[in-house]
């Protein structure tokens, strides 16, 4: 029997779990997610080898467990890891537990959490970059022969839900409308080793399920692969068989964040 590992961006190490929304009151005028209410970061044994997660736990606490900043940044903003440059030495080192207490009557929208993370960023870690256009490896995303696999979302104006969850023998990702651009952050910002870029050209929301079996080049080496005899194909055949898209492997210009300032938060 498959252990099934609950998770946010990410579960267990490295995926992601998205919050469910509540459904504000026709009386009650959406509130502005801005910053969080109030706030805890307090650093974690840089030993400890607990899974990364981040959640919304009911409707007004968030919180992300064992990120470091880089990884924050990473969260925050939709990058691959490799895009992020510079910065102190203790960004990649130092990990960080974040508490939170969101404003407003309903749970935010993953967008709206991950806006309030960014003025986080900036507020306790004093965080300043700037953007620049580098070349990397890459991986493109794209239609592949005889065509996409997708079915139209059955609820396009809700909003984007798309999270992992790690079996020992498989990841499964449900998606539920979700444009190529969703997909492609959640790839990209937690699953491959590289940016990837949506060169579908496709437009819609969609819902759809993507399995495969894991290997060891996935969410930074930190989950186990998948054992030889799993029966799911891996990822790329995946994505291929199951949605009719490809991931081509290249090299290109993405938009890199090259950290000029940060410093480690005071204790709260």
């Amino acid at each position: 029997m498959n252990r099934r590992y609950a998770m946010v961006v990410l579960i267990l190490c490295s995926m992601e779990m998205h919050a469910q929304d509540v459904t504000a009151t026709a009386a009650s005028p959406p509130p502005r997610f801005d910053a969080f209410e109030v706030a805890t970061v307090k650093p974690v044994d840089t030993d400890l080898k607990a899974g990364r997660m981040f959640k919304m736990d009911g409707t007004h606490r968030w919180s992300a467990t064992n990120f470091t900043l880089q990884a924050l940044i990473a969260l925050a903003y939709d990058l691959n890891p490799r895009t992020i440059s510079d910065g102190p030495g203790w960004m990649d080192e130092q990990k960080f537990t974040i508490e939170a207490v969101t404003p407003g009557d309903v749970a935010p929208t993953r967008m709206e959490q991950m806006r309030m993370l960014r003025a986080l960023l900036v507020e306790r870690f004093n965080l300043q970059f700037h953007r620049q256009e580098k070349e990397f490896s890459i991986y493109e995303l794209d239609v592949a022969k005889g065509g996409p696999k997708l079915k139209a979302a059955t609820k396009p104006d809700d909003p984007p839900q798309i999270y992992g969850v790690v079996y020992s023998d498989k990841i499964e990702v449900p998606a539920r409308s979700v444009t190529m651009d969703d997909f492609v952050a959640m790839l990209q910002r937690a699953t491959l080793d590289r940016p990837t870029v949506n060169k579908t050209g496709l437009t819609g929301k969609y819902d759809f399920d993507l399995e495969w079996a894991q290997d060891t080049s996935q969410y930074g080496g930190q989950v186990a692969t998948a054992p030889d005899d799993s029966q799911s194909p891996p990822l790329f055949t995946a994505v291929q068989e199951q949605l009719g898209l490809k991931l081509v492997a290249t090299r290109g210009m993405v938009s890199a964040m090259v950290v000029d300032q940060a410093q480690k938060p005071s204790p709260n």
